[in-house]
């Protein structure tokens, strides 16, 4: 295992990519496009117009997990990084897979197929709500900012408070995928799960930014003014890996049989009864149910009722009929 070290504006832009190939993304990211030859960090972002300091800041974070000072960053810069992000996962990165998975599924498409193809375009919903949230109210509030325009109550721990890992919302249609959903072309679903793991950990890349140098560098700014009130902040986050953050979204644990019982429970869960229906349904309390239900989450690695439904519709528990 090779040490990661820190890159600096004098190191060569080809060496960076070379051994770090993901950070492909974050230069095109930043609007720098290959061909740039032999030249240094500095070089290659003064001739792309890019915020060198900005640019080291999220490699040596995504790379080293190394959190810098931020008093040399530009915030526009980085705004602007993290709206191109948005852009790729939206536009080609989350369709891409789409079309991948379409492709995978049985056809013409079945209940299990129809099932999973909707999951995933839900999933894709919660995506675009979540950057749609950022576009709309965190980078104008973050404009503000830059002007000197500060109003309102809104501050970025508001933001902070409610940010979410959107990539761990994957976690469920990878076990399904991987676990439990027959295809007739391994080679077909094997392509589709690499480009569903390597979305989530670009997911998770996405957010460790955010999290670990968007929003300490807000901070920074908002405490410029002393009239700037948003509550008691929350202690600073302790730092840790990206490897770790990744590792905790895609580690994988050994599942356990149902009992006969938990299928019952799954059962009428995939019918869509509530825990009350379901506890009259099959004369036991609703702590029963809970119980139940959280054991079968466990088990499956499934956290998700749309989850649920699709293992259920694979292992025939249910008939497609019967579902709500």
């Amino acid at each position: 295992m090779h040490t990661r070290v820190l890159y600096t504006a004098t190191d060569k832009m080809g060496d960076l990519i070379c051994n770090n190939y993901p950070m492909l993304f974050v230069m095109s990211r930043f609007g720098i496009p290959p061909g740039f030859g032999n030249k240094t960090i500095e070089q290659v972002c003064r001739q792309n117009h890019v915020h060198t300091s900005t640019f080291l800041a999220v490699v040596n974070l995504l790379i080293a997990g190394e959190q810098t000072s931020f008093n040399n960053l530009s915030l526009s810069c980085l705004v602007n990084y993290l709206h191109n992000s948005h852009s790729h996962f939206l536009d080609i990165r989350l369709p891409t897979i789409r079309k991948k998975l379409l492709k995978t599924l049985k056809t013409p498409l079945d209940s299990v197929g129809k099932a999973v193809l909707r999951f995933y375009d839900q999933y894709v919903e919660q995506v675009q709500t979540h950057m749609a949230y950022e576009e709309e109210t965190v980078f104008p509030y973050v404009q503000s900012l830059l002007q000197g325009k500060q109003s309102g109550q809104y501050c970025i721990e508001i933001f902070s408070r409610q940010h979410d890992n959107i990539e761990a919302k994957l976690s469920d249609l990878k076990n399904i995928l991987i676990k439990y959903y027959p295809t007739g072309n391994p080679h077909e679903l094997n392509n589709v799960l690499f480009d569903i793991f390597a979305c989530a950990q670009d997911l998770a890349s996405h957010n460790y930014v955010e999290d670990n140098l968007f929003v300490p560098l807000i901070t920074q700014w908002e405490q410029k003014d002393p009239d700037k009130r948003c509550g008691e902040r929350p202690p600073a986050k302790e730092i840790v890996s990206e490897k770790e953050i990744v590792s905790d979204t895609l580690r994988a644990a050994d599942t356990g049989e149902l009992s006969k019982r938990e299928k019952e429970v799954l059962t009428e869960i995939a019918k869509g009864y509530t825990n009350k229906e379901i506890a009259d349904r099959l004369f036991i309390s609703v702590h029963t149910v809970m119980t139940h239900r959280k054991n079968i989450m466990h088990k499956l690695k499934i956290h998700s009722l749309s989850g649920l439904t699709i293992y259920a519709l694979l292992n025939n528990l249910v008939d497609p009929n019967q579902i709500i």
